[in-house]
């Protein structure tokens, strides 16, 4: 089957970013660390490297076409498994400059519905 540019694009944009977000985060961990909220249970460290884990196999369940629905509910569950470390990220923005530490933060809560949205599309289309 062959797909227009923008099929093409839209069929892989979720993969791509997800396999790049994994990727980092054993590239570039002390940032996720920092995500992971204190009162979870073990190491920041380790629930960065399991994160990073699932987001490459999201990816990969995404990247395949017999395996694209069932990627699709598990990004969704992903997006929704994260929003903790969107909120971490809020709750450390406190006290630090509006611009740019808070309006990041803040901004990074309501991103998640629409990619929680794109998710839940892709495994009811597929």
């Amino acid at each position: 089957m062959r797909y227009s540019t923008g099929k093409a694009v839209r069929y892989w944009a979720m993969p791509v970013a997800l396999g790049a977000m994994g990727v980092l985060h054993f590239v570039a961990p002390k940032h996720f660390d920092r995500l992971i909220p204190p009162e979870l249970p073990g190491s920041p460290r380790a629930w960065t490297y399991g994160s990073g884990v699932a987001e490459l196999a999201v990816a990969g369940l995404l990247a395949g076409r017999d395996t694209r629905a069932l990627g699709g509910a598990a990004a969704t569950a992903l997006f929704v498994g994260v929003f903790p470390g969107n909120l971490q990220m809020v709750r450390d923005s406190r006290g630090k400059p509006f611009w740019p530490d808070q309006v990041i933060a803040w901004g990074r809560l309501p991103m998640q519905i629409p990619m929680i949205l794109a998710a839940d599309k892709i495994r009811r289309t597929a």
